[in-house]
């Protein structure tokens, strides 16, 4: 086992502020996650995998989540969390579980497939081409149900890959890249640490431990990466950034809350961060 890996996770809007809080805090302790040898992002750890990857500073996208820049208009609707519930628990087994929520987001009626290329495009910003440092990012087929994975040698335009790893079931319509239709990376993991396998060293970051339904959760995966060998490092909202981030992930309004809390966090947490990344 050798190299590092930054696991980036998915958490919609709110989500992805605390996870931007914790990139800066981090990095303002002086952890380098610029060094990490590949940077994996799930939905909104793609968006800001891709940016931060693309030299994008971290203190950069914090900033943004407390002025209100990148705001991100999900109105979840009541129907559209039960047709995402009933799908996703309506099964004790992951491979259906998946397969149902599948289904149900193909069917769903939603926008075109362009609001949600329309969506990323404005969430990164100038950043259009794969970057140099390795980047994965994460989504699942809507037919299979199998979670892949694009990166910069797979013919894919970047912009395409993080679209297709935050067409949110149900909410955005699976997006049309490759020839095939792809919904939300985190439909079965929120954060995809299943992908991290072979690294000696694994900082996850997920703003959602678990996704919904009979899904193993972040830190199932991360106890199973640390029985292969690897030293695992995985954060999650404490107490306080729960509260800061409340229940719909997709209030806008809750995002410099959740991006202070996810701060706060990061540099409490930094010292025993560093122990186990850079020790």
């Amino acid at each position: 086992m050798s190299g590092t890996v930054l696991v980036l996770g998915g958490g919609g809007p709110v989500g992805g502020a605390w996870l931007a809080g914790v990139l800066a805090g981090l990095t303002e302790a002086g952890i380098d996650l610029a060094g990490a040898d590949v940077v994996i992002g799930t939905s909104a750890g793609a968006v800001f995998g891709s940016r931060l990857r693309s030299g994008v500073p971290a203190s950069d996208l914090y900033e943004r989540q407390l002025s209100g820049a990148d705001a991100v208009r999900l109105p979840v609707t009541a129907r559209q969390t039960a047709r995402f519930l009933w799908a996703a628990l309506g099964s004790r087994d992951p491979q259906r579980s998946v397969e149902r929520l599948a289904r149900a987001a193909l069917r769903a009626p939603t926008g075109p497939e362009s609001d949600v290329f329309d969506t990323v495009g404005a969430l990164l910003g100038d950043v259009r081409d794969w970057p140099e440092p390795e980047l994965r990012i994460a989504a699942v087929d809507a037919h299979s149900g199998r979670t892949e994975v694009f990166d910069s040698r797979s013919g894919v335009p970047l912009l395409e890959a993080v679209a297709a790893s935050c067409a949110v079931p149900v909410v955005f319509p699976p997006v049309t890249v490759a020839g095939r239709r792809w919904m939300d990376g985190g439909s079965r993991s929120t954060a995809n640490l299943q992908l991290a396998r072979g690294y000696r060293r694994v900082l996850a970051v997920a703003p959602v431990p678990r996704a919904v339904g009979p899904h193993p959760s972040a830190s199932q995966q991360a106890a199973e990466l640390s029985d292969d060998g690897a030293r695992v490092v995985l954060l999650s909202p404490d107490r306080a950034a729960r509260r800061a981030m409340g229940r719909n992930l997709a209030d806008d309004a809750h995002r410099p809350a959740a991006a202070r809390a996810g701060h706060a966090q990061a540099i409490a947490l930094a010292p025993s961060v560093a122990d186990a990344w850079q020790g």
